[in-house]
Order: structure tokens, then C-alpha cells, then sequence
């Protein structure tokens, strides 16, 4: 990335591992900018970027392989702190004269240190001779420090598990203190940016807004940008930052396919050209995506062929406009790391997502990408900065193909219209219930299966639905969300009663992994 929105910047090297965008969500929560490069990033860019700390991330590999990846020679010579967490600490042993071997006594999981000495990493979170808990993840262990070295904690499995050079400013964990099963891992990681790399923490989402815009204005000047809007929380904060940075120079483009939730699309339109008085153009073709989907069953042609219309109907509507200069594109931090991890991801230039999939080699536009050094909830602090509405912000994440991946077998306009019924009636009672805001997501799926049912005096052959509501923090993993009995009775009574086409009600209590979080 360049332009980096503050000046006072912590760099991540990435080694790989799994846990290591927590390292710059931990940082940014103390106010500290920071980016995320692969481990081999280069050393003009590193210098250019000027960091005012460098953190080594843990890795899968082992500094003692022929070909074990190294951190660059300039991490040393630059002059600025050095943090290195599990891997990143061998390596910086490694690298400057100490030793790292294989251990038969490895240690994953929790583990506890004795903290044997001082020191600026601990300052005000361990003093000498505290046991702490800590979350360790080697095979691989130090056994000699480099020149100017001292250990200050050991654990049963590593005799340096923590290790400080106080002159050069430079420290090793053995532990990973970003999760949060290092109960004080966040203080210290906090302990490093602002005590040992000096960094005041004044980066906000109200500088990053005013940063942003002048970057918008000075990338687009008078051209004209087009946004694909889908009323989700990413593209709803890039269109409106993007309009308060050049106004009129956006048009918003909203291709209703007819598979949203009720009054989504309504709401959309509202906000969007009522309240910020943005230029939008509504689309309705859900007779075309309708029509396309009649008798598709299988759930990747079901992606495919609403990913398809949407691009055609997009670019029908853009060479109605003239076309224009720029592609805003909601891309987020993460999205960014993916494409140049140091885990071999995948190089793309734009992320893969059914509303903005190839346009910009078929349209010949530049990319807008306001949004690329956020994680997703500075994307909702930053919606709420710019003023969106809290039923967008705050909104559970939503497929792009929309309710036709929760309706498994074939798709129409009645089955949306009862599954639509259904899903409006558990949203409101998880809301009644205030309950929203702890779920990742809730939703209803409309099950291919009719059952048997007595309404009165007679009996119903109608739909069975299934209600999925999870907690989890990124969508990778995730556990059912444990409502109590009385709260799923009364929301499958109000669905029977209320929905013409629904008599059976489930609870989908599968976890992520084993199943998924949607049904298609």
C-alpha cells in the first residue's frame, strides 16, 4: 500500500502464520497504525514505508530448514525497535549469532512462564518472579542468545522464552501474545508501540476519514467513479465516504436481483438517494435473475449464473451512463493480505465477489479502494463517523447471491416470498430479544422438504424452514448460539402462524467446522 494514513506506523513482516492479522487488530485498538507485508517485502519499500517498529510474525516453518524464510538484513540495521513472536523470535536468534534447535519437549496450547527479570516489554504488566499464562505454538526452541541477549522468562519447554536486547531495542516472545488465550498479550503488544517504539496512538477513524478523502480527490481529480452498490456494510461505506470526497463525480449503481431480505432494497434507495442525496441508479431486474434461475438446483450454478447476470446488468447500466474513469470497490485489509501472503495466496487484484468480478479488464477502469486498510469493524466504526444508519453498519453479513443460497433445490419468487416472511419475523425477535449485536449471523433457510401439519381443523403440506444463528469472529470458524427454549418456541409459533407456506419450524445447531454457515 502507499500513502499509509499515519506516520507514526508499526510494520509487520508476515511468516506465515495463522493468527497473524490479530498482531495488527491488537495494535490498532491502542490507536497505533500498522500494515501487514510479506516476510521478503522489499527493502526500498521498507524504508520508504519508515516504520517506527518492525514485529516479526510467528510461522510454520523452522529456521533450522536449508531453505527456512529469513527476515531482511535491513530489519537490524534500520535503528527502530524489533518485536519477534514464536517464529520471529528463533529468527532473530538466527540471525544474530544464537542458536536454535529441534526440541523433543514442544509446547502447543497453554503454557505458563516464570518471568526471571525486568524489562520495557513488561513494564506495568509482569514483574519479576510472576507466573503468567501465556499461548504457545513451537516445536523449535532457542538454546543460545545472541551477543547482548538476556533472558527474562523461561517456560518447562523454553529456556528463553522471552528475551530482551535493551540497548538496540530488540525482544523475543516465544509465545503469542495477539490471542487472547495470552490473557496479557495485548498490554504488552501495547507496551511495545507506545513505550519501547515512543508512538503517541493518535490514529482514529476521524483521521483516517479526512486522510482518506484527500486521497480520493487527488487519485480521481475530475474523473467520474461508479460504484456497484449492494446495501451491504462495504460498499455502503466506500459509496458514502467516496460522495463526500468528490459529490456528484459518483454515480451508484444498484442491481436489485430480487433476492434480498424484506425492504432491503426499499431501504437502500432511502438512504442512499434520499438522505445523502447520492446519484443512484435502481435497477429492478429480478425478472431476468427469475428467469435465469427457474429449474437450477445446483448451488455453484446458482452462484455462477447470478454472478453472471449481475456483470451484464452492470454494464449495461454503466454504457448507459457513458461509462467513466474509476471502479469503486468496497476491498478490505484483509482481502489485501490474502493476495500477497506470505502463505503463497493468491496474487488477485481485486477480490473475488459476485457484484464486481471482472469488470475492471472489461470495463477498462481504474480501481477506487478507500477501504483497503481497514479491518471490518473499523469499516462499521468508520460508517458510523460518516453517519450511516445502524441498521446498515451494524448489519450481519449477507451473501452476495443473496436468499438463493437459502433456499437449497430451485429457486421462484414464492418460495423468496415466504422465506423473505419468515427471516424478517426472527430478525425482529432476536432484535426484541437484544440479542443482535452478539450474533455474527442469523438467517432462515427455506428446507426443500414438505411435511405434514394440523392447522385447526385440517391439515397443511407446507415448507419446513430451519433457523441458523452462530457466534464467531471472522466467519472461519464458528458455534451455534445457544438461545434458551422459550425464545425458539415463541419465534416458530409467530412463523407458523404468521407465514402462509411454512407448518415446521427447526434449529440448526451444527458448528463451523464441521458444516458451514449457509446452507449453499
Amino acid at each position: 500500500m502507499s500513502d499509509a494514513p499515519s506516520a507514526d506506523r508499526i510494520l509487520i513482516l508476515d511468516f506465515g502464520s495463522q493468527v497473524t492479522q490479530l498482531i495488527a487488530r491488537r495494535l490498532r485498538e491502542t490507536g497505533v497504525y500498522c500494515e501487514i507485508w510479506p516476510f521478503d517485502a522489499d527493502p526500498a519499500r521498507m524504508a520508504a514505508f519508515a516504520p517506527k517498529g518492525i514485529i516479526l510474525s510467528g510461522g510454520p516453518a523452522s529456521v533450522i530448514e536449508e531453505v527456512a524464510p529469513k527476515p531482511p538484513a535491513d530489519v537490524f540495521g534500520a535503528g527502530v525497535p524489533v518485536l519477534g513472536i514464536c517464529y520471529g523470535e528463533q529468527a532473530i536468534c538466527d540471525a544474530l549469532g544464537g542458536a536454535v534447535e529441534g526440541s523433543d519437549h514442544r509446547e502447543f496450547g497453554r503454557a505458563f512462564i516464570d518471568v526471571t527479570a525486568d524489562c520495557a516489554l513488561f513494564e506495568g504488566v509482569w514483574a519479576r518472579g510472576q507466573r503468567a499464562q501465556v499461548w504457545m505454538s513451537h516445536g523449535d526452541r532457542v538454546t543460545a542468545l545472541p551477543p547482548g541477549f538476556r533472558a527474562v522468562a523461561v517456560s518447562e519447554g523454553a529456556p528463553f522464552a522471552a528475551i530482551a536486547d535493551d540497548a538496540r531495542r530488540i525482544y523475543g516472545v516465544q509465545f503469542h501474545p495477539e490471542v487472547v488465550h495470552t490473557p496479557d498479550g495485548a498490554r504488552l503488544l501495547a507496551n511495545f508501540a507506545h513505550k519501547v517504539c515512543g508512538l503517541a496512538g493518535g490514529w482514529t477513524m476521524a483521521n483516517f476519514r479526512e486522510t482518506a478523502r484527500d486521497a480520493i480527490r487527488a487519485q480521481v481529480g475530475t474523473g467520474r467513479v461508479i460504484c456497484g452498490l449492494s446495501g451491504g456494510v462495504d460498499s455502503s461505506v466506500a459509496a458514502a465516504l467516496i460522495h463526500e470526497a468528490i459529490g456528484d463525480q459518483l454515480v451508484c449503481i444498484f442491481v436489485d436481483h430480487g433476492l434480498l431480505r424484506a425492504g432491503e432494497a426499499d431501504e437502500v434507495v432511502r438512504v442512499f438517494r434520499d438522505r445523502f442525496n447520492i446519484r443512484l441508479v435502481h435497477r429492478d431486474a429480478s425478472d431476468l435473475f427469475f428467469a435465469a434461475l427457474e429449474g437450477v438446483t445446483d448451488p455453484e450454478v446458482k452462484r455462477k449464473t447470478i454472478g453472471r447476470l449481475f456483470i451484464e446488468v452492470f454494464e449495461e447500466e454503466a454504457k448507459n451512463l457513458g461509462g467513466a474513469d474509476f471502479l469503486a470497490q468496497g476491498t478490505l485489509y484483509p482481502d489485501v493480505i490474502e493476495s500477497v501472503s506470505a502463505r503463497g495466496g493468491p496474487s488477485a487484484v481485486i477480490k473475488s465477489h459476485h457484484n464486481v468480478g471482472g469488470l475492471p479488464d472489461r470495463m477498462r477502469m481504474k480501481l477506487v479502494e478507500p477501504l483497503r486498510e481497514l479491518f471490518k469493524d473499523e469499516v462499521r466504526e468508520l460508517g458510523r463517523e460518516l453517519g450511516l444508519p445502524e441498521t446498515i453498519v451494524g448489519r450481519h453479513p449477507f451473501p452476495g447471491p443473496g436468499l438463493a443460497i437459502r433456499i437449497p433445490g430451485p429457486v421462484d419468487r414464492e418460495k423468496v416470498r415466504i422465506l423473505q416472511k419468515a427471516d424478517a419475523i426472527y430478525l425482529e425477535e432476536i432484535r426484541n430479544a437484544g440479542l443482535y449485536d452478539a450474533i455474527w449471523q442469523a438467517f432462515v433457510a427455506l428446507l426443500p422438504v414438505r411435511s405434514v401439519g394440523v392447522m385447526g381443523d385440517g391439515r397443511t403440506y407446507d415448507f419446513a424452514c430451519a433457523l441458523r444463528a452462530v457466534t464467531s469472529t471472522d466467519g472461519m470458524t464458528a458455534d451455534v448460539y445457544p438461545f434458551d427454549m422459550s425464545f425458539l418456541t415463541r419465534v416458530a409459533g409467530r412463523i407458523v402462524n404468521e407465514v402462509r407456506g411454512i407448518n415446521r419450524v427447526t434449529y440448526d445447531i451444527t458448528s463451523k467446522p464441521p458444516g458451514t454457515i449457509e446452507w449453499e
